[in-house]
């Protein structure tokens, strides 16, 4: 019998908050069928919580390289959403790679069995027709009901076809109408201790006629000196307001933000540079 492989806890002395990572599954994405939406959109719920998004990765529909990225994804210990893949045509594969990265078996999941039999039932009323359960058609949806083993059901308020959680790892379709809310719940449901809508602020200024690699011993010895900052520089060569320029600030928590930034304009002075506005973002 397959083992199952033992997911580290995303929760330890030295880091209370997860890590929060995004894998987006399809060739429609790599190929450029469609344009992802669900990088800036998980982002955006994320920040709405008071959480960051630490990494994300594209997939495309390759079984082996799906069943790599999850089992890097089960193994880290990081809060991660996988989006696309969990449908039941011969291009979705996620199901089945996530069964092969746990090394458990796949199997339909009672409770999402219902739900996809009620949705069949809803479609046939709809349709003014009486609901066959040994249809082919019915048969076959049946499949997107087939999880790993121990997986859990995450509710689709759009359809009813549930998606998935294999510990702190959690499968979602593709589709943004059906993604979104269903990462929401996740989220509201079993994250939301979380949540630190005030504990993230971001101060930054604009510096003209400055080279990155002379400002680094400065960004260094700010994180040196107050840990738990991160020090940033965004570089900008046609910026349409401020032309050539570099964007310099510190962001963390909000009270150690206040003391980083008053230090990194206090050390910028003897450079005599040119500095334009300050900009916050929270």
């Amino acid at each position: 019998m397959p083992q199952t492989l033992s997911m580290p806890p995303i929760q330890s002395a030295n880091k209370p908050t997860p890590n929060f990572g995004l894998i987006i599954i399809g060739d429609e994405i790599l190929s450029g069928k469609r344009a992802d939406k669900h990088l800036p959109k998980v982002i955006e719920l994320l920040k709405a919580r008071g959480l960051p998004l630490t990494w994300a990765e594209y997939v495309g529909d390759d079984p082996d390289r799906i069943s790599a990225a999850l089992h890097r994804a089960f193994i880290s210990g990081d809060v991660v959403f996988s989006t696309g893949g969990i449908g039941a045509t011969p291009d979705d594969h996620t199901r089945q790679c996530a069964a092969r990265a746990l090394g458990v078996e796949l199997a339909l999941h009672p409770q999402a069995k219902a739900l996809i039999e009620q949705r069949m039932r809803d479609l046939a009323a709809e349709q003014g027709q009486t609901y066959d359960p040994n249809q082919a058609d019915n048969l076959h949806r049946l499949n997107m009901g087939i999880f790993p083993t121990g997986a859990e059901i995450i509710p689709n308020p759009y359809n009813k076809i549930p998606g998935f959680s294999c510990g702190h790892c959690h499968f979602v379709p593709g589709f943004p109408v059906m993604a979104w809310p269903m990462i929401e719940w996740v989220l509201d449901t079993h994250y939301r201790t979380y949540f630190a809508k005030d504990a993230w602020l971001e101060r930054s200024v604009i510096v003209f006629g400055a080279m990155e690699a002379t400002l680094t011993p400065l960004m260094e010895a700010i994180e040196h000196d107050f840990v738990g900052i991160k020090v940033f520089s965004l570089p900008s060569v046609d910026h349409p307001q401020y032309g050539r320029h570099i964007e310099l600030g510190v962001k963390g928590d909000p009270q150690a933000v206040a003391g980083s930034f008053a230090a990194l304009l206090k050390r910028l002075e003897p450079f005599h540079l040119k500095l334009g506005p300050e900009l916050v973002r929270s």
